[in-house]
């Protein structure tokens, strides 16, 4: 990685402690990712081809690259052994004929097993995306995804959620069936799983986790099910004949709830138990401190999130969740072993506890202790790997959640959040804590329902992070101090230039703070109404750089939007950083938030710890 100079000495020494003191904890394991390899044509006879690092290369790794052109023999494209950024731009190529690119580690002047090739066809047409045509049901499109090595070869597979008619919580009405669907890059349809008619339809309803739980190479799929869930083989979930719908108020009061983990292969319910928790009472899950009192129309009752975390610092569990204005109880599970266990449930119970009416419409997972074991930050409070609760700041319930090293002059992480506090004039409407203890570094909008917010480093002229939410009427720094313009939007985030800071991701649009406009993906629609998020946005393929996944206006395909723009940096990819792996598992979940890092990564890095991982399969 190209170096800076170290603008805080002392934020550095404390990170190479705190490094230090993550060795002496187990080792995660990860996925044993490929190259990623993609080849992109963003002008005529030029391709641009990118392949990922991973956390366990040596810092010294190079790599060949190679093109096999129509049937000939690979001819190797560079000179000299790339050992810097780890792209390539090969305006050599024979573009009426199909070619295919690969690469092969360079390990002590000595080359290791070639990579799995990326091909393009026989005039391809000039682009800087990938397609993945979609076999979408009458009415449905493609909503929130999330991405999986589903077969263990290596490299990521796309789970979607087909979305039909949905309803809010509050509203009346019968909604249509949730189904998903898991695609590999090249369109091919995995399997198909139907949630049926006992499934509501809607934001905060169906939460759905992709991630290898049990460390042998494939993912699993897990979320809620009901009687008349189809698996991907056309197995039946529970009682088929059941329908557990009030058919005037379309809400799903009744019947029993279940939990189950899928093959990733082949969609297959691997394990089915109950839903922890049940429903019951239905008029227990209201308001604390400004949020409403109890309501028994299943507004409520119904508000469920979900996340994946290293609990026991080596494999993840997949915690599922249940309320957040008042009661929340998070319930842990793992699969080991072709066994589904319950690891522990935190519940706050009632009004009186003071973790009630702490969480938000999202959540976010990391190792706020830096024991090498996750914890989950549940919008104002934190619950630690064994199930207890850390600390709650008291601020309430709020839309917007942002963890990580916001601030590296600080040891340690933090949590910048926005609250709604319309009924509760003493409450800040935003707010940026220490993730470990809640020490409160500072807060504003007191008293104001605050619906937007965002920190990340956008600004290279400050460093550190810079925060921003509605009406904050500019941009600040992490001591609240106003240093610039608010940005045009306060949504997602993505890694996209090329520089260690990051872009502004909104809608169909990339934009660089001061800058302008990057990318305008025609034809493509964001999901979520106003929120303007994307199916998905992660370090899929490819560089470092993070991808963005959107679906088309028709509803007929995802597109895979990569970066061609050159950089000067390269690092291994985010995919193996835990923090990071975990942020894309959690991304779909109700008000979708963008992925952070468990690592400064911005303007005035010096470099980036390396993870202390184990991949799977790998001893």
């Amino acid at each position: 990685m190209k170096h800076f100079n170290i603008t805080s000495r002392i934020s550095v020494l404390l990170c190479l402690l705190m490094m230090s003191a993550a060795t002496l904890s187990g080792q995660r394991i990860m996925e044993n990712l490929g190259r990623g390899v993609v080849a992109i044509q963003p002008e005529a006879g030029k391709v641009f081809i990118s392949w990922r690092i991973l956390g366990t290369d040596p810092k010294d790794i190079g790599f060949n690259l190679y093109r096999t052109t129509g049937n000939g023999s690979p001819v190797k494209v560079n000179e000299q052994v790339l050992s810097g950024p780890t792209h390539f731009l090969d305006t050599r190529a024979d573009l009426t004929q199909s070619n295919a690119w690969f690469v092969r580690p360079v390990l002590k002047g000595k080359e290791q097993a070639a990579s799995a090739s990326f091909s393009l066809p026989a005039n391809a047409p000039v682009r800087n995306y990938l397609s993945i045509p979609m076999k979408t049901p009458e009415r449905y499109s493609p909503g929130d995804c999330s991405a999986g090595d589903l077969d263990g070869d290596g490299e990521y597979e796309i789970v979607v959620h087909m979305s039909g008619r949905g309803i809010d919580n509050p509203s009346n009405g019968v909604s249509d069936i949730p189904i998903f669907h898991a695609y590999k890059l090249d369109g091919t349809l995995l399997w198909e799983i139907n949630l049926g008619k006992n499934i509501r339809e809607g934001a905060h309803y169906t939460q759905f986790i992709v991630i290898d739980m049990d460390g042998d190479g494939i993912a699993e799929f897990a979320c809620k099910t009901a009687d008349g869930t189809v698996d991907g083989k056309g197995k039946v979930i529970g009682d088929a004949t059941k329908d557990w719908r009030n058919l005037t108020t379309g809400k799903i009061l009744e019947g029993p709830e279940f939990f189950t983990v899928f093959d990733g292969k082949t969609g297959a319910a691997l394990a089915t138990t109950d839903y922890v928790p049940n429903r019951y009472p239905t008029n227990g899950w209201g308001g604390v401190g400004g949020n409403g009192g109890n309501d028994d129309n299943g507004n409520r009752v119904d508000r469920m999130l979900a996340c994946a975390a290293y609990l026991d610092g080596k494999l993840p569990s997949v915690v599922m969740c249940r309320g957040y204005y008042g009661r929340s109880v998070l319930a842990a599970w793992d699969w080991r072993g072709g066994k589904l266990s319950l690891r522990w449930v935190f519940d706050t119970k009632d009004a009186a506890n003071p973790y009630s009416g702490q969480g938000n419409h999202n959540l976010s997972v990391a190792d706020v202790d830096n024991d090498g074991k996750d914890e989950i930050v549940y919008g104002s409070m934190v619950v630690d790997d064994n199930g207890k609760g850390l600390f709650t700041t008291g601020f309430r319930h709020g839309d917007a959640l942002h963890v990580g090293d916001l601030d590296p002059t600080r040891p340690g992480l933090e949590v910048f959040g926005i609250h709604e506090n319309e009924t509760n004039a003493t409450g800040p409407g935003a707010a940026l804590f220490n993730a470990l203890t809640g020490e409160v570094y500072w807060k504003g909008a007191e008293g104001r329902d605050v619906g937007r917010g965002v920190a990340e480093d956008i600004d290279p002229d400050n460093y550190g992070s810079e925060m921003w939410y509605s009406g904050s009427s500019g941009l600040l720094n992490m001591k609240g101090e106003l240093i610039g313009d608010n940005p045009p939007s306060t949504n997602f985030l993505i890694w996209w230039d090329g520089g260690l800071t990051r872009q502004l991701l909104d809608g169909n649009r990339i934009t660089k703070y001061k800058m302008g406009t990057l990318l305008e993906a025609v034809d493509c629609s964001s999901n979520n109404g106003s929120k303007s998020t994307p199916a998905l946005s992660a370090d899929i393929l490819g560089d470092w750089r993070e991808e963005l996944i959107l679906r088309t206006r028709d509803n007929k395909e995802l597109r895979i939007f990569v970066s061609t723009i050159p950089t000067e940096y390269r690092t291994y990819t985010l995919m193996h950083d835990p923090q990071y792996r975990m942020s894309i598992a959690w991304q779909n979940v109700a008000y979708n938030q963008p992925p952070h890092l468990s690592f400064w990564l911005g303007a005035g890095i010096d470099k980036v710890p390396q993870p202390n991982i184990k991949l799977a399969g790998k001893k």
